[in-house]
């Protein structure tokens, strides 16, 4: 049978969402083996052996020889700035952007112009969404100190959950970051925590620490002040309270973007995946791949550009981050896509916006660490996509299993490729970790059986979107929390 070269995929003849997939290194939930994986009408029909599958007329047949197929990444945060800063990106750069680095779903965040506290904005992004993505979306409502009655419409309350699709909870920034959203007094947090239902995730630095400590650092104009001024106890008081919180009203907590070595530290014991959990609340957290890769002398040598909230922090952090995550402590794995253009991170310190690109990247910057000997493939994939799936209880993700989505993406653990600002699909154009070779790129990405990203020699080390902005992805469809 002949294969179909990728750069042709979407010239030739079959019916969309029927694909095989032949000859790849598939990493399934029981094991790493070559086989061959059918698609049908989106999702997963069979996986088997080698050469035990016969290539049917009415689908694509795709060639991963030398390839491993993972189940697409699936990213629990991100800041697509839409609605209302388009120089920045929208939900159509966004998701163009995300599946050129493999990921597969994401969640967005509410922190726009202007923020998402209610259903009908809620619809707005929704709608937005349906029209500009080419891949799967979920959205986070923001809390604010007196919205309880929003967040009850969007995700129920105790007795009576809610699962609206493409809604995955309720986001709260309990310290001032890129936005107006805050709520940071006992008295409206508790509020929330006891008169809610779903998953409530949070920006986890203490306000009044913050603003007490800033006098210290407010005439500083060298980077290192920031990482300095946020310190790992600002975010471990903020850490301590939510998980307080959640303890007490027995909600549902995720702790977004785990920065230091002291929380995660402290975490070890409370937090644990949806599907091991017991009874009490279940806590679980995420770290980035900037801060499993990068620390403060990155910052010194790069300004700016590395800026984010909660920073970049130090060696050490790394290391306990890395050893929190290997044992279990971190669940998952997520990339705070922030993006500025780069004139305004130009503006310096302490003018220069926080936050900073990463869906194109994230993929391929943790597949390299698994190429180095710091983990495996394997745990990658658990970390990227099933146990996000696990910890948001989303249905029909993260793993090639019969009877799942066809949500994949073929990478390519052999060649090397720098990164470079040029190649960026985010529309500030440019990356963190511009200038840092990489392996594990994503060849194709797949979403629901229809191949919507190709990277190969024809296209160049950027890529081609494959399909029209709309056609592809769909709402995540969330099981209830109480």
């Amino acid at each position: 049978m002949a294969l179909i070269p990728l750069l042709v995929l979407m010239e030739t003849s079959h019916t969309p969402g029927n694909i095989l997939i032949v000859g790849a290194t598939v990493v399934l939930p029981d094991s790493t083996r070559l086989a061959d994986v059918r698609v049908k009408n989106g999702i997963i029909d069979a996986v088997s052996a080698p050469n035990e599958l016969n290539h049917l007329d009415d689908e694509l047949l795709i060639d991963g020889s030398g390839l491993h197929l993972l189940p697409g990444i699936i990213d629990p945060q991100v800041h697509f700035r839409d609605p209302g800063q388009p120089e920045k990106e929208d939900l159509g750069s966004g998701s163009a952007a995300a599946v050129s680095g493999g990921v597969t779903s994401f969640l967005d965040m509410p922190n726009n112009k202007p923020s998402i506290t209610n259903m009908a904005g809620m619809q707005m992004k929704l709608d937005t969404a349906a029209a500009k993505c080419v891949n799967n979306y979920g959205f986070f409502i923001g809390a604010t100190p007196d919205n309880v009655e929003d967040l009850q419409e969007a995700v129920g309350t105790p007795e009576a959950p809610l699962a609206v699709p493409g809604i995955c909870g309720i986001k709260i920034f309990m310290g001032s970051s890129t936005g107006t959203l805050l709520v940071n007094e006992r008295d409206a947090l508790e509020n929330i925590f006891s008169k809610t239902a779903g998953l409530i995730a949070v920006h986890a630095e203490d306000e009044k620490r913050l603003v007490s400590r800033y006098p210290d650092y407010e005439n500083r104009t060298d980077v290192a002040a920031h990482a300095e001024w946020r310190d790992d106890i600002t975010a471990l008081l903020a850490t301590q309270l939510s998980v307080e919180l959640a303890q007490m009203y027995n909600h549902r907590l995720h702790v977004l973007h785990l920065t230091s070595g002291l929380e995660a530290d402290w975490l070890n014991g409370i937090t644990t995946l949806p599907s091991q959990a017991g009874e009490g609340a279940i806590i679980t957290t995420e770290t980035l791949p900037q801060h499993l890769t990068l620390t403060d002398v990155d910052v010194a040598e790069q300004g700016t550009r590395l800026q984010m909230n909660p920073p970049i922090r130090y060696q050490e952090d790394k290391d306990i981050l890395w050893r929190r995550l290997l044992d279990g402590t971190i669940q998952c794995i997520a990339t705070d896509h922030a993006p500025h253009p780069l004139e305004a991170k130009a503006l310096g310190f302490p003018k220069a916006p926080s936050g900073m690109p990463g869906v194109e990247t994230s993929l391929a910057v943790m597949l390299t660490h698994a190429k180095s000997g710091r983990c495996t493939i394997e745990q990658v994939a658990q970390w990227m996509s099933t146990n996000v799936a696990d910890c948001f209880n989303m249905i029909g993700k993260g793993s090639i299993e019969v009877g799942l989505d066809a949500d994949l993406v073929l990478v390519d653990m052999e060649t090397v490729q720098e990164v470079k600002d040029e190649n960026s699909w985010a529309r500030v154009g440019w990356n963190p970790f511009n200038g840092h070779e990489l392996v594990g790129w994503a060849k194709v990405t797949i979403v629901a059986g229809v191949p919507v990203f190709e990277r190969t020699e024809a296209t160049g080390p950027k890529g081609r979107i494959l399909v029209e902005k709309g056609t592809s992805g769909s709402p995540i469809l969330m099981g209830p929390w109480k």
